[in-house]
């Protein structure tokens, strides 16, 4: 079979990330979906008690990555109180544990006190009137738990969010069984895939002959290029990462042919999918979702093998250790259909949790 083939840049260098989980559509299609799903219940009145007119599970589902910068306008005030108490919000968002585990267990390697499942576990407990200085340390407010639920409810399902890469100085990927064993040594962190360079350029043209196009849409006239303007040059590396943020995301509204989020939530319910159901007491359903997640984080990198150790420099001088990846030729067709489970499966989630805290 054919290869494509990827570089990884790993670099010890790095102690945080800024990755936002499947990209605005999204989690506005997992926000879009629990909508839909929650209509007519208690649930929807509830929710509606804790947002502000105008808002949705779709329309607020972007809020937790929107508070990370002024990519999505300049911070309300609610949102600058929210960064100044919560200083390490970011991490909020994800997990590391290694991709090739099956479970998500507390205090292991990759895991941390304050990441995506322990967070979900302390919104979830202000919703159902029990956050205490215990379980909720943050001190969320409801409102802030169902602004940060209904986001993380998408990350959590974003495979890279939970299940993390961790390779070697020979290029096999390995499985560090504590912390301290990720010491950019012997074994380095990708970060969750941010760290592995994508051929942007080769994945776009195999993608074209395997993923339906997009509908052709006359752009407003405000987005149009400005006369005399050079176009922008192509992108020609994508970190892994954000593949499955952004480009996959792409791929499964073409293949389903959806125009929008919405219409994306119409017709996989429409379609009356197989979702995992949750049991059990609320509070413990994030281990549930991350360890499906890690399910499919094997997925994701099921054919990817790296190469010997290299190096690179970057435009500022710092030089990066560096493997070379090869992926199937088809990758395409499989992280789409993967992720397309996956956005359901988030809103699924979503409005079941939702649904249990307030019967």
């Amino acid at each position: 079979m054919n290869k494509l083939v990827l570089t990884v840049a790993l670099s010890g260098a790095f102690v945080s990330i800024n990755a936002h989980a499947w990209g605005n559509d999204g989690h506005r299609a997992v926000g879009a979906i629990a909508d839909q799903l929650i209509q007519g219940s208690n649930a929807e009145q509830r929710v509606k008690a804790l947002l502000l007119p105008g808002e949705s599970l779709e329309k607020i589902s972007t809020w937790a990555d929107c508070v990370k910068g002024t990519y999505c306008g300049p911070l309300s005030e609610e949102m600058t109180a929210y960064v100044a108490a919560n200083p390490q919000h970011s991490i909020y968002h994800y997990t590391d544990v290694p991709f090739q585990n099956a479970h998500y267990h507390d205090h292991d390697a990759g895991t941390a006190d304050d990441d995506i499942v322990q967070t979900l576990k302390q919104c979830i407990a202000t919703l159902q009137g029990k956050g205490d200085k215990i379980s909720n340390p943050h001190n969320f407010t409801p409102r802030q738990a169902l602004l940060i639920l209904t986001h993380l409810a998408g990350d959590v399902v974003q495979p890279l969010h939970v299940g993390a890469a961790y390779v070697d100085k020979n290029g096999a990927f390995v499985v560090p069984q504590k912390q301290a064993q990720i010491d950019a040594v012997h074994v380095y962190d990708a970060r969750g895939g941010n760290d592995l360079l994508l051929d942007d350029i080769k994945m776009s043209a195999i993608s074209a002959q395997l993923i339906p196009a997009a509908p052709v849409e006359a752009k407003p006239a405000a987005q149009a290029a400005v006369a005399g303007t050079p176009p922008r040059a192509p992108q020609t590396t994508r970190p892994f990462h954000s593949y499955w943020d952004t480009t996959v995301v792409n791929y499964v509204f073409r293949r389903v042919g959806a125009r929008s989020p919405q219409e994306f939530a119409q017709l996989v319910i429409a379609s009356k999918p197989a979702v995992e159901a949750n049991t059990g007491d609320p509070i413990s359903w994030p281990y549930a979702w991350a360890d499906q997640s890690l399910a499919v984080a094997k997925l994701a990198h099921t054919g990817v093998t790296a190469g010997a150790i290299g190096q690179q420099t970057s435009k500022t001088g710092e030089v990066f250790n560096v493997w070379s990846l090869t992926v199937p030729d088809d990758y395409p067709v499989p992280s789409s259909a993967a992720a397309r489970t996956q956005l359901i499966q988030g809103g699924y989630n979503l409005a079941a949790v939702l649904k249990a805290i307030w019967q």
